[in-house]
């Protein structure tokens, strides 16, 4: 929880500029990354100790001059949290639907991933204990029908990141999943952010914190236990009342 170089993609807004301030009181050297210099700038503005990189995850340019830059000034980086993600509502019935909504979030929350996680586990491999986290969604077990292609991108995830952790299982890198519920940032729309029904930013990012403190990630998964109805829906046979639930005809 301390003395890391922790680099964050998404870093810059949301849940991923709020782990990188938690994880930057607790003494750690963070790096922050997206592709929105002003956003950049203001983070390193307020924290100067923090400090900012512009990567591109659809740019395969940016993301080997992002690893190189890493490389050279911080060759101890040993936490990735690939936080990177988009989202936003698909009708299918629409008379003008097409792929090109979904296909910008398999662009960023799929290949972006793989991508971030090819371009820096090669230093990671070098540290003597180091750890991927990636971020999912609660979403990825139960969907929501109106985000299809968002919901169906986090299921990717959580079993693309099942396989990481058994691929790594021997060497000194631990992968977890953060599989947030609905929280208060602007993923969906400036809404989102004051929606009452969302968990507030600050009370999760607490919650994952105390999580990572107490070591509270069995299976390698960050989940609150609020959610685990919907992680275990299939099993407990319970996948159609939540649907249905979360989705009225």
């Amino acid at each position: 929880m301390t003395d890391n170089t922790i680099l964050i993609t998404g870093g810059t807004s949301g849940i991923g500029r709020a782990l990188a301030e938690a994880f930057h009181d607790r003494g750690n050297q963070v790096i922050v990354t997206g592709r929105r210099r002003d956003l950049l700038t203001e983070i390193c503005d307020q924290r100067p100790d923090i400090v900012g990189l512009h990567l591109d995850l659809n740019d395969s340019r940016s993301i080997k001059v992002a690893a190189s830059a890493v490389r050279d000034r911080f060759p101890d980086l040993n936490v990735l949290i690939a936080n990177a993600g988009v989202s936003c509502s698909e009708d299918v019935t629409s008379a003008d639907w097409n792929a090109s909504a979904g296909e910008d979030i398999v662009e960023t929350n799929i290949l972006g991933v793989l991508r971030t996680v090819a371009a820096f586990l090669p230093i990671l491999k070098l540290q003597k204990s180091a750890t991927i986290m990636a971020t999912s969604s609660a979403l990825a077990f139960v969907p929501r029908a109106d985000f299809p292609t968002y919901c169906a991108s986090k299921a990717f995830l959580h079993t693309w990141l099942i396989s990481l952790r058994h691929q790594l299982r021997n060497m000194p890198v631990d992968v977890l999943e953060l599989s947030p519920p609905y929280v208060q940032t602007e993923l969906t729309g400036h809404a989102q952010a004051s929606d009452p029904r969302a968990m507030p930013l600050a009370a999760y990012v607490q919650a994952v914190m105390e999580m990572l403190e107490k070591g509270q990630h069995p299976r390698g998964e960050l989940l609150l236990q609020r959610d685990e109805p919907r992680r275990f829906a299939e099993r407990d046979g319970t996948f159609d009342d939540l649907f249905a639930a979360m989705n009225p005809a």
